[in-house]
């Protein structure tokens, strides 16, 4: 971050920490040895410049916050911590990138875009027979739970505020379409239902809902959601890895970046697309 935004995200979270505490500005000011004045003039939106070093260490220990997540360095903001050592999370049990986890890691994200590679096909746009199909042998989430946790999906994508991004290789929709690898067992039918309607909501929710699809034979990437500048859980079967630190989320993000800008196919032509692979069903 540049001098400018680092001012801006230190007031941002100064103001949070104030609210917080249930404090009057006066009585803050005190805890943290702090004449009323010089809260007054951090927290102004006139103000340009980071208070000296002491300044920030005594608020962060008078409210037990990190310095680092009041600098905007990271998103964990307990103090005490080690932010090198706290910057990923390994959280097992992840048996789908669709559980309630994501859920609540996406209400924690309103408001902010969020971004990810799919693991199979955008679970929003899944019919019921495509979700039945993928945990039918998958004893810890069962068909219906997998129905409701989608549904919520959708629900979320729908509201207005709502600003989505997905990204995946063309050619694992093509895998879908010609029923290749673990859609072998899958009927035509059902995958000539899903691929309408995918072109339906895709339709129906864009713009704030856009999927590009990159050529798998130039680029890769492990399922991975960014939830805007809260976290970033990359999906590997059995766990997530959750980066907390704005750093790695930078760079993921980055990442993301590059999957968007070597797409063959933009969100307006998805549809198209679709419509193509509909002969391909068989």
């Amino acid at each position: 971050m540049d001098r400018r935004e680092t001012v801006e995200v230190f007031r941002e979270r100064l103001t949070d920490v104030i609210e917080r505490s249930g404090l009057s500005r006066s009585a803050f000011a005190a805890s943290a040895g702090l004449d009323r004045s010089t809260l007054s003039q951090l927290l102004s939106s006139n103000n340009d410049r980071l208070p000296r070093a002491e300044t920030i260490a005594a608020i962060a220990a008078a409210q037990q916050v990190s310095v680092d997540w009041l600098l905007g360095l990271s998103q964990i903001d307990q103090e005490g911590i080690n932010i090198m050592g706290q910057p990923l999370e390994i959280e097992s049990g992840a048996g789908s990138p669709v559980d309630e986890r994501l859920i609540r890691w996406h209400a924690e994200a309103e408001g902010y875009k969020i971004r990810y590679v799919p693991s199979t096909l955008p679970d929003l746009l899944k019919t019921e027979a495509v979700t039945r199909y993928e945990y039918r042998d998958y004893a810890p989430i069962s068909p219906e739970r997998g129905l409701e946790q989608a549904s919520h999906r959708l629900e979320y994508s729908r509201r207005p505020e709502t600003d989505l991004e997905a990204c995946c290789s063309f050619q694992s929709v093509q895998d879908f379409a010609r029923g290749h690898g673990i859609w072998g067992d899958f009927p035509a039918e059902s995958r000539h239902e899903q691929l309408l309607a995918m072109m339906s909501l895709i339709d129906e929710l864009y713009p704030a809902f856009r999927w590009f699809l990159f050529d798998g034979l130039q680029r890769y990437s492990v399922p991975v959601t960014l939830f805007g500048r809260q976290r970033a859980a990359a999906y590997f079967g059995n766990m997530y890895f959750v980066f907390n630190s704005t750093e790695h989320i930078r760079v993921l993000n980055r990442h993301f970046d590059e999957l968007i800008r070597s797409a063959v196919i933009q969100p307006t032509d998805v549809i198209g697309f679709l419509e193509r692979l509909l002969s391909d069903v068989k």
